[in-house]
């Protein structure tokens, strides 16, 4: 079984798009296989991977209609990393979904079928503790949660963690959080240092060593709907999410040989 693992954050514009595309493009690149789900109805994930409007079948059709994952999934650019696409219909998926039984393991079940054919599964929510995002973590191993180095950085980390916890209690006993990113860091500012400094002291070892910084092209490989490895393998974004990649990798190994 593949391991699941979403990344998360209900605040908005801290790096969680760019964290699943590049994170999902390094795994691939280091000859993992990896599926990316995308179930904001930003569809940015999508977009960033190189797939655009019109979409014959999107994830929204699995979850609204049953439709069989396998069927909706689609390549990608890069050997080893296959999409779940989204588009802007699954804004009314929340909706949808009240009444429907067992709701919050909808997405579960879509992907018990296909997760076994996958070293890694990364789920793109939307920014907000919805019922898509719900969805997502009741059936992930993990979260990862990109967190901005800006001074609001912990505004709503709390909700977030109080949530997982509730999460842990009702519908998954097994979820965990796998790392707290930093994102959007900058040091050539004290500020992104001392925020830097704040969270590590704050989170201590739940804190990745890797720190994704502000990068130009980093922001620039989505206008080409392109994970950054492909698109300047060299920057210092694409060498960020790399290290993060190989990081993943490595506490995987840890936590194996601890047998944990």
């Amino acid at each position: 079984m593949g391991k699941i693992i979403t990344i998360a954050n209900q605040k908005g514009g801290v790096g969680k798009t760019t964290t699943v595309v590049n994170l999902a493009a390094c795994l691939a690149n280091l000859d993992k296989r990896v599926l990316v789900v995308d179930i904001d109805a930003q569809s940015n994930s999508t977009s960033g991977l190189g797939i655009y409007a019109p979409i014959r079948r999107t994830i929204y059709h699995s979850l609204i209609f049953s439709e069989p994952l396998e069927r909706i999934i689609v390549n990608t650019q890069m050997e080893g990393l296959k999409l779940a696409p989204a588009d802007k219909s699954l804004a009314g998926a929340v909706v949808e979904l009240v009444d429907v039984e067992n709701r919050e393991y909808v997405l579960k079940s879509l992907l018990a079928p296909v997760a076994s054919q996958f070293d890694y599964v990364f789920i793109d929510t939307p920014p907000s503790l919805n019922l898509l995002t719900i969805n997502a973590l009741a059936c992930s191993q993990s979260v990862v949660i990109p967190i901005q180095c800006e001074y609001f950085a912990l505004e709503g980390v709390s909700d977030l963690i109080d949530t997982l916890i509730r999460i842990r209690h009702s519908l998954n006993t097994d979820l965990a959080i796998e790392g707290i990113l930093l994102t959007m860091y900058d040091e050539r500012t004290n500020l992104s240092n001392q925020v830097v400094a704040d969270l590590r002291d704050f989170f201590r070892d739940q804190v990745f060593k890797s720190i994704i910084p502000r990068n130009i092209r980093l922001a620039e490989a989505p206008s080409f709907g392109k994970p950054v490895i492909l698109y300047d393998a060299r920057c210092k974004g694409a060498e960020s999410y790399m290290n993060l990649a190989k990081e993943l990798l490595n506490n995987e190994k840890k936590s194996v040989g601890q047998g944990t």
